[in-house]
């Protein structure tokens, strides 16, 4: 059974900086997508930004780029790191995973494996 672990959010001001991290219990299938959602209140569930595991592959929708990155470490570990955070980021914030392979790397239903998710909150 794989188990994915957020840690990382935080309450910050706008402008500032946060760097997200998702470890991994247990084996991802190489090639198989992880990816950083979130969800804010009264909202559906976007994606933010996913690569393949394993590999170069990355995509970051529209309103994480130039300021969102992700990267991937030691023992699969995903990290999402976010500049210039905006009132507009304030959401929770989920590491999800495919232990069964999809095509729908930007939709939830494409996940089979969440984590507990992390609060990010851009106040001031």
């Amino acid at each position: 059974q794989v188990q994915l672990q957020e840690t990382g959010g935080a309450s910050v001001q706008p402008g500032d900086s946060l760097r997200l991290s998702c470890e991994v219990f247990g084996r991802i299938g190489g090639g198989h997508w992880m990816a950083w959602f979130r969800q804010a209140p009264g909202k559906e569930r976007e994606w933010v930004s996913v690569k393949a595991n394993g590999a170069i592959f990355t995509h970051i929708n529209l309103f994480a780029k130039d300021r969102f990155t992700i990267s991937q470490g030691h023992r699969d570990t995903l990290y999402l790191q976010m500049n210039n955070l905006k009132p507009e980021d304030t959401a929770v914030y989920y590491c999800a995973a495919q232990y069964t392979f999809s095509v729908n790397w930007d939709r939830p239903e494409g996940y089979d494996i969440w984590g507990q998710g992390t609060q990010v909150t851009v106040s001031s």
